[in-house]
């Protein structure tokens, strides 16, 4: 089956609200005509007026995270239901810097997984290894046990529009990247589970991005990866031309 890849760039906690806003009309201008579907996921105080820039592109919009609650005494948190007022689209969840940093777990990424969904936003879960795990030779039994805690529970007739994204922990933000063979493999055992909890008919619809340091100079070879649906990027989507350039990679 042929699976229409997705980039996503995760903008982090960078960019003001005027750069936030000349990035995605940069990013847009620069992509027309993509053959893969675009997405940007600029902070929580720039969301609506991204969106609102980006109406009317090819290009979707996505939240960093989202917190499982639609609403309630919850002081700092922001829900689906509000984020798809804001124009949101996508909602990134379980991402490691969010389990390293801030206390994600398996259920909380399920909770918000399944927030996501009800509020009618597409989820981009997020599994990897550490290096300590890798180095253990842990990789797919942790990646695939995210991906299994993530959707559990989840209606398998929601499931086929999941977006995964494996993203070598060690390799974020480090300049390293798996090679292509290497993140295939675990591209192609996510989807073997995927078979075998669901069926192969929807484990072929489901995207599995690639998310661990992609760019310009080797993106072309990731996504020529058969089971590599699209990239989740990190540094080299603050600059339109180098994350253009990897849009205009997708096969």
């Amino acid at each position: 089956m042929s699976r229409k890849q997705l980039i996503a760039g995760n903008w982090k906690l960078q960019n003001s609200l005027e750069a936030s806003v000349a990035l995605a009309k940069a990013v847009a201008d620069g992509s027309k005509g993509a053959k893969a579907d675009v997405v940007v996921a600029p902070v929580f105080t720039a969301l609506a007026s991204v969106a609102a820039a980006l109406k009317g592109t090819h290009v979707a919009v996505s939240a960093q995270d989202v917190y499982w609650q639609d609403k309630g005494a919850f002081t700092g948190e922001v829900s689906a239901p509000l984020l798809k007022d804001a124009g949101v689209t996508y909602g990134i969840v379980g991402h490691s810097e969010r389990r390293q940093f801030f206390g994600e777990t398996d259920e909380t990424v399920r909770k918000k997984t399944a927030a996501l969904y009800a509020a009618g936003l597409t989820p981009i879960v997020c599994v990897g290894e550490s290096l300590e795990q890798r180095e253990q030779g842990a990789t797919v039994g942790v990646s695939v046990g995210q991906t299994a805690a993530a959707l559990a529970g989840l209606d398998d007739a929601k499931l086929s529009s999941v977006v995964i994204a494996y993203e070598p922990v060690w390799a974020i933000g480090t300049g390293k990247t798996a090679t292509p063979a290497d993140a295939q493999a675990v591209h192609a055992a996510i989807r073997a589970y995927l078979t075998h909890a669901y069926g192969d008919a929807l484990a072929q619809k489901v995207r599995i991005l690639y998310g661990g340091s992609m760019k310009a100079d080797n993106a072309k070879e990731l996504l020529g990866q058969p089971d590599i649906d699209g990239g989740l990027v990190g540094g080299a989507s603050l600059v339109a031309e180098q994350f253009v350039a990897i849009v205009a990679a997708a096969r």
